[in-house]
């Protein structure tokens, strides 16, 4: 399918102005083929690699064929985690930002439902839920679906394996008529093809394209890593690389939780999200990660789905995940809308195994990289600070500070004296991690090495006399 201009694809003005603030021109290769499907009111499935403008491929229609003046729930998009449908709720008021009169509502779990009644009660176009908290709302009989003319499953196979099977099943049969339906997921498994097949009429299909499933701007490598050395190969790579905003994956909540506080420990502008985490938390934690407050996401695969940041340069995945599907999620995080990005793995022994899997699922080779060393990272990071300090020296305006420095300096210390403390104080990444200990290799001599070599005979004669008279014990009187 040849690229579209957003201006051929018949949509509004005041859509096509959003988008051009937004920054694009060209759709992406799901948008050009499910935008004009789901505008001319035709069932869609849609297979695409994460971070390819999906979720604008679905809200754009969504927005076009609300009718303001109807003060009930028009559209409903069903998504796995909270985190999606905020995502999903954050683009449509992007997209929506000239266009009059819509009302969008996130319904999602850990927030305070009444708030949610609340906004219901005043009016809402387009209602975007997790299953649980619908389902909810649906009992208490505070949504209607009744006015629903337009179904979206995000991530449908996601909410399949998280076990929403039931709820999606009880909401879609309380929908009446025949709503216009669209799926989206990675992959289609038999429970999904059970559902296209009764909820929807004449669905068209837009695939992937190409033959890999993740994204060919995306570089992929690996490091075989010590598991004791994993961490500071993490800080060797942040550091070589200079990291400005990445997110780097663990398998579990304790190991998140563990890495975050090496990290801070270090110096390094991190933190966690998981699971675990109350939703006023994570939204901090994420308006942080935006703002560039914290530049390092330590996460669980909860924040595999549904992470609203287009400018991530680099996904670390710390533990390499159990799923292979995931993987390809995870490193979606980053060269999303054709920017390009990094992802690397660190791979510890059996590990190397799981690696080839993915390798096969994928359709990718994934290079090989050596652990970066200390003093490559510390070069890295004196490089760049020595240039960062001759911009300041450019820049001039110093007077004040050269004053400071003078009145430190007295008669006991020169200036270079405190340059070095304030490097020592405020860039301790310059300073070598403490070693392990180990054990002083021992210096022998003839004499003590002649009656070591005794002792260990001795030893040895001893266990087989205790092992030969067990024997006879265990086998007295059998024949």
């Amino acid at each position: 399918m040849s690229k579209l201009l957003f201006s051929e694809l018949k949509i509004s003005p005041e859509i096509l102005r959003a988008v051009s603030e937004m920054g694009f021109e060209t759709a992406t290769k799901i948008q050009a083929g499910v935008i004009p499907l789901m505008l001319a009111g035709k069932d869609v499935v849609g297979q695409s690699e994460t971070g390819s403008g999906k979720t604008a491929a679905f809200v754009i229609p969504l927005l076009e064929r609300i009718d303001p003046k109807i003060r009930s729930p028009q559209a409903l998009v069903l998504c796995p985690t909270r985190e999606l449908a905020v995502q999903v709720a954050g683009e449509c008021s992007r997209l929506m930002r000239h266009k009059r009169g819509i009302n969008v509502l996130p319904v999602y779990g850990g927030q305070p439902i009444d708030r949610q009644i609340e906004m219901l009660r005043r009016g809402v176009h387009i209602v975007i839920a997790t299953p649980g908290r619908l389902i909810d709302h649906m009992e208490r009989k505070t949504i209607s679906l009744q006015s629903i003319a337009m179904t979206v499953l995000d991530e449908a196979d996601e909410m399949l394996d998280m076990g929403f099977t039931d709820d999606i099943t009880d909401i879609l049969q309380k929908i009446p008529g025949k709503p216009q339906m669209a799926f989206f997921s990675a992959t289609i498994p038999p429970t999904i093809r059970s559902m296209i097949g009764r909820y929807m009429v004449d669905p068209r299909n837009v695939g992937i394209e190409g033959k890999s499933l993740t994204v060919a701007t995306t570089q992929q490598w690996y490091i075989d890593s010590d598991y004791r050395q994993k961490t500071d190969i993490l800080c060797r790579l942040i550091d070589i690389h200079s990291v400005q905003r990445g997110i780097v994956f663990c398998n579990t909540k304790k190991m998140v939780d563990d890495l975050v506080e090496q990290l801070q420990t270090r110096g390094y502008m991190a933190d966690a999200l998981h699971g675990d985490l109350v939703q006023k938390m994570r939204d901090r934690v994420m308006s942080s990660f935006r703002s560039g407050g914290v530049r390092l996401l330590i996460a669980t695969d909860v924040a595999a789905r549904g992470i609203d940041v287009d400018d991530i340069d680099y996904v670390i995945n710390y533990d390499l995940p159990q799923d292979e599907e995931d993987y390809v999620h995870r490193i979606g995080r980053t060269s999303r809308m054709g920017k390009s990005g990094t992802a690397i793995s660190l791979v510890c022994g059996r590990d190397i195994y799981k690696l080839k899997s993915i390798e096969r699922y994928a359709r990718v080779q994934i290079a090989r990289q050596k652990a970066p060393t200390f003093d490559e990272a510390q070069e890295c990071t004196t490089a760049r600070l020595a240039e960062s300090v001759r911009g300041v020296i450019a820049a001039g305006h110093l007077t004040p500070y050269i004053a400071m420095v003078e009145n430190m300096c007295g008669d006991d210390h020169t200036p270079m004296d405190v340059a070095a403390a304030l490097l020592k104080k405020y860039a301790p990444i310059l300073q070598k991690p403490p070693q392990e200990h180990k054990k002083p290799e021992r210096v022998w001599s003839k004499a003590d090495r002649e009656q070591h070599q005794r002792t260990r005979r001795g030893a040895q004669r001893n266990s087989s006399q205790r092992f030969s008279n067990d024997r006879k014990k265990r086998f007295r009187g059998k024949p």
